[in-house]
C-alpha cells in the first residue's frame, strides 16, 4: 500500500509539474481557433496544370511577384534578389537588384517619386527599390515602436502605402505561434511619403496578410488568414473609417490579394491547419504543449503544406472559382495568384520557381 501511495504522489506531482511547466514557459496565452464550415464548392486538379516560369531551382520561396504593364514579372525570394523575366520571351530570370535579407515577403510596383519597387521585409519594414540602389522608407511606426513583421504592401495612386503586419507579438521565423494563440496580434499600417510617418491605421486584426487597393481606390481590401476572411475598409465615402466583412468562411487561410483585370480578385489560400491537427486548435492545454514543445511545433507548423489552392472572388464578395491541387503533385502552399493577359501566375514560399497556368482551358 505504501509503494501505491508513493507511486501515485509521485504520479500526481510529476504532473502537476509538468502542467505548471507548460503553463508558464509557454510563449503564449491561446484562445480556441473557430475552423471555417466544410466548402461546399467542387473539388478539382486545375492546378495540376500549372507549367514552370524559367529555370526550376533560381528562386527559393518566391511568396509574392506582380507583373508589369510592359509584361515583366517581378518576384523575390529568400537570397534577397529581386529577380525579373519578360514573359513574352520566357527565358532565363535577371538578377536586378539585391536587399541583402532573407524574410522579404511582399512586392508591389512604386511609381511615386522615382518608379521602382516597394517591398515588405519582415526584417527590415518597408523597403524601395530602384535603378539607384535600395531605401529603408519605414522600419519604426510613428510612436518610435520597431516594425517587426512587414508582409504584405500596397501603394495608393497619390503615394500613401499601406503594410500589413500579421503580429506585433511572433514574429516571421514563428508565426504559426501567433495561429496558435489566436488573438487579433496585428495591425494595417499607412506610410505617408510626403511626411515619411508611418501610423496605425487598424488594429486588433487577425494575423492580416495580404491587401489590395480596388481600381476606385474607395477601399482597401485586406486578409485575416486564420479568421478565413477578408474585410474591408472604407477610405472615402459616407462609410470612410468602418469596415466590413468582404468575403467570408473561405476554404483556406487567405494569404495574397491581388486585383484581376476584371475587378475581381484573385487570392492564394493556404493550409492553416492540416487534417487530423484539428483537435489541437479547440484545446487551450494542447496549445500550450504544442507552443512550449518545439518537437511538437515543428510538426504542427510544417504540416500544412501539401495543398495549393486559389480562388477568385467577384466584387460583390462571392466566390466565382476555385482552382487547387488537392496532392501538392506540382506547386503547394501557393501564396499568391496574380492574372495577366489570360495567365495566372503562382508564388509559393513552399517552391522555388513561379508557376504559369492558362486561365481558358480552366473550368
Amino acid at each position: 500500500m505504501n509503494m501505491v501511495a508513493a507511486f501515485a504522489g509521485f504520479a500526481i506531482a510529476c504532473s502537476v509539474a509538468f502542467t505548471l511547466h507548460v503553463f508558464f514557459f509557454s510563449p503564449i496565452s491561446p484562445d480556441a481557433l473557430h475552423l471555417p464550415s466544410p466548402s461546399s464548392i467542387p473539388s478539382n486538379k486545375e492546378l495540376q496544370n500549372v507549367r514552370r516560369v524559367g529555370e526550376e531551382g533560381v528562386i527559393e520561396g518566391p511568396e509574392d511577384l506582380f507583373v508589369d504593364k510592359g509584361g515583366v514579372v517581378h518576384t523575390i525570394g529568400r537570397d534577397g534578389w529581386i529577380r525579373r523575366m519578360q514573359i513574352h520571351v520566357d527565358g532565363c530570370w535577371e538578377r536586378w537588384k539585391q536587399i541583402h535579407s532573407s524574410s522579404a515577403l511582399g512586392i508591389t510596383p512604386s511609381n511615386h517619386a522615382t518608379a521602382g519597387v516597394l517591398i515588405a521585409d519582415a526584417q527590415l519594414g518597408l523597403v524601395k527599390v530602384t535603378e539607384a540602389g535600395s531605401t529603408v522608407l519605414a522600419s519604426h511606426r510613428v510612436d518610435g515602436s520597431e516594425i517587426r513583421f512587414a508582409d504584405e504592401v500596397v501603394e495608393s495612386g497619390d503615394g500613401s502605402v499601406y503594410i500589413s503586419v500579421p503580429s506585433t507579438k511572433f514574429g516571421y521565423h514563428n508565426w504559426y505561434l501567433d495561429v496558435l494563440e489566436a488573438k487579433p496580434n496585428g495591425q494595417i499600417l499607412k506610410y505617408d511619403p510626403l511626411t515619411g510617418r508611418t501610423t496605425v491605421l487598424l488594429d486588433h486584426l487577425c494575423f492580416p496578410n495580404g491587401v489590395v487597393l480596388p481600381k476606385e481606390e474607395d477601399c482597401l481590401i485586406f486578409c485575416e488568414t486564420w479568421k478565413f476572411r477578408c474585410q474591408k475598409y472604407w477610405l472615402t465615402g459616407a462609410r470612410k473609417g468602418t469596415t466590413e466583412i468582404f468575403v467570408d468562411n473561405l476554404p483556406g487561410g487567405p494569404d495574397n490579394i491581388h486585383l484581376a483585370p476584371d475587378g475581381s480578385f484573385w487570392i492564394g489560400l493556404i493550409q492553416v491547419v492540416s487534417p487530423g491537427h484539428e483537435f489541437v486548435h479547440t484545446s487551450k492545454l494542447l496549445k500550450h504543449l504544442v507552443a512550449s514543445t518545439p518537437r511538437l511545433l515543428g510538426l504542427v507548423s510544417r504540416a500544412p503544406t501539401t495543398k495549393a489552392r486559389v480562388v477568385k472572388v467577384g466584387a460583390d464578395g462571392r466566390i466565382i472559382k476555385m482552382l487547387e491541387d488537392p496532392d501538392g503533385k506540382l506547386m503547394s502552399f501557393v501564396t499568391t495568384a496574380f492574372e495577366f493577359e489570360g495567365h495566372l501566375y503562382l508564388g509559393s514560399l513552399a517552391n522555388n520557381f513561379l508557376g504559369k497556368l492558362a486561365l481558358n482551358v480552366t473550368k
